[in-house]
Parts: C-alpha cells; structure tokens; sequence
C-alpha cells in the first residue's frame, strides 16, 4: 500500500504519546490485532508526529502464537503498569483456556489504577470474568455471544459493533477494531485525522457504537420477505422457549399452512426443521465454549429432556453432544 504522504493538523489535548499496551492471548485473532495496531501507526503517519506508542505483552513475555500459527515476540511479561496506559486484551480462539489465574489477577490489580481497558474479538471475556463488565454493556464475537450470555448473567451484552462504557471498551473482532481506533483517534485528535485514516486503510464505510456486528436477517437467509424476515427474527431470540409454529403464524397475521409454504419456498425446509437447526447450533456453541453440564446445555437450547437433545443432535451432526465435546478438546489440547 503506497501512503499518501500528507500531514493532517490534529487536534492533540496532550504532548506525550499516547502509550496501548496490547496484551495477546494464547490463539488470539491477528485481524483484529493487527487492525488496532495499524490504525495506530497510521495515525501517526498522518499527523506527521508520534501520538501514539506501544507495546506486546503476555504471559512469560517471550513470544506467543495467534490463531493462524504465526508467533509474536513480545517486548515484556504481564508488568506493572503507568496510569495514563490504555490496555487492549486481545483474544481469539478457546479464551476461556487462555484466560489463566495469573492474567485474571494482573487484569483485576491493573484495573485499580482506574486505566482504559478493552478487550478486542473474544476478550470480553477475560475482562468479564475478571469482573470488570459487571452491571456494564459490552460487545463479543457473535459466536461466542451464547455462552457469554449464560455465564455472565450481570453484564449487558449487546449486538453492537463496539462498546465504550465509561473506561471499558470491548469490540465484535475482526475489523470492528478499527471502528473503535477511530473513534479512540477522533476524540482525542479530531475527526480530520479518523477520516485520514480511514481513507488510508480504504474503510469507506466507518461503523459506530450503535450498528451491530451481523448481517441483517434478510441479507444472512438471502431473501427479502418481511413476514418470514419477522418470524426468524422471533425464532432467534427465544430459543430457550421454542415458540410453535401455529403461534409464530398468527403474530405475523398469516395461517400455518401459508407460513409453511413460506419457508418451504424460500428456504427448503419447515418452519419446525429451521427453528430445531438454530436451536442445535446454539447447543454446540454452548457444548464448546462453555463447561456447562449436557443437561445444562439442552435445557437452555429447549430441550425438555437429554435423551431427546442427544437424539436430535445426533440426527444434525452424526455425533453426540459428549462426543463433541470430548472432540472439541482434544483438537484443541493438540
């Protein structure tokens, strides 16, 4: 990529740089690492002076590897640090194993000097379990957004693609970290210097705190039908309490017989065999990023016994749902 060379006048409310001290994870996310960090450079590239400086940190502060197998020499252990540092947690695949006893302490110990701390992708929840979101919003990784929200009942999880509150910041992954760069970069050093960078990352398309992170319903399915759009809607927001077909129909002004024919046009399938499909994949999120009990886990997916979760788990993923999550550790122990 060919820079522009170009000086933006920047609106700076200190002299001394701004110091991030990225704290990767065990298999964090390189795209949203990366995206963080370059913004920051860029910032710096187009002011034409350093606004910004930082630091890798983690565990042993020797080197770590992301998600791709790519390892990071980092410039320091989990140390002590300055009280004008924005700390970015930065995470990635089976964060709950990366989140170890020693970071959960470091975060809790750090936190009391009252810094800015974010955590980018799925490390909204070494902050949470740190207990640092308690009674806040926050933002992760829509995958990882069902056992969240079972295992952290006193954080306000939201859709968006980025959350500040107050001085804690999380974001969705992967290029929601450059939303929340601009936005950091604009408060501080106006917007003249955000749009900058965002032309020089060719970001035409700047997302904030109040646009969420996945598709809409009609662009995900493919299909622009407000009726099934709305019953889809539903579907997906109670899975612990399958509402039935016949109820689903009547709250859209339609009967069930049209409201079959509807998803068989559109989708291929019943209305019956779509909702049991979102259900089974909530349950295998929950069986592999949560240390909930199988009975837990069909409970919470609307399942009224385990016999008939497994049985139907079984028919969708030619597996059980212990097979899948002795499977799912083992990949993950290689």
């Amino acid at each position: 990529m060919q820079e522009q060379r170009k000086v933006v006048d920047v609106e700076s409310k200190s002299a001394k740089p701004q110091r991030f001290v990225f704290v990767l994870l065990d298999n964090f996310t390189m795209l949203s690492f990366a995206s963080a960090l370059e913004s920051l450079r860029i910032a710096n590239r187009m002011a034409g002076r350093e606004l910004y400086s930082w630091r890798l940190v983690g565990e042993g502060g020797d080197t770590v590897t992301c998600s791709a197998g790519t390892q990071f020499k980092l410039d320091a252990d989990l140390d002590e640090l300055n009280r004008d540092d924005t700390v970015l947690i930065c995470g990635g695949i089976d964060v709950q194993s990366a989140t170890t006893k020693r970071l959960l302490g470091w975060i809790r110990r750090e936190s009391r000097k009252g810094l800015m701390i974010g955590g980018l992708c799925t490390a909204a929840f070494s902050l949470a379990k740190a207990g640092l979101l308690d009674g806040r919003k926050a933002t992760i990784h829509w995958e990882n957004a069902d056992s969240f929200a079972e295992e952290f009942e006193d954080v306000i999880l939201t859709k968006s693609v980025f959350v500040i509150d107050g001085n804690r910041m999380t974001t969705a992954g992967g290029t929601s970290s450059i939303d929340l760069m601009l936005k950091i970069i604009a408060n501080s050093h106006g917007e003249d210097l955000a749009n900058a960078v965002a032309d020089q990352l060719i970001y035409s398309s700047i997302r904030t705190d109040q646009d969420t992170q996945r598709l809409s319903v009609p662009t995900r399915i493919g299909v622009r039908h407000p009726k099934l759009s709305q019953v889809i809607q539903m579907m997906e927001t109670n899975i612990e309490e399958p509402i039935s077909p016949s109820i689903l129909a009547r709250d859209v002004g339609m009967s069930t017989r049209q409201l079959e024919r509807l998803f068989r046009r559109y989708l291929n399938r019943s209305p019956k065999r779509y909702y049991m499909e979102l259900r089974l994949q909530k349950a295998r999120n929950l069986l592999m990023q949560t240390d909930m009990s199988v009975i837990n886990v069909a409970l919470a997916c609307g399942f009224a016994s385990p016999s008939h979760f497994s049985k139907c788990y079984r028919a969708h993923y030619d597996t059980t749902p212990y097979r899948e999550r002795g499977s799912h550790a083992a990949r993950l122990s290689i």
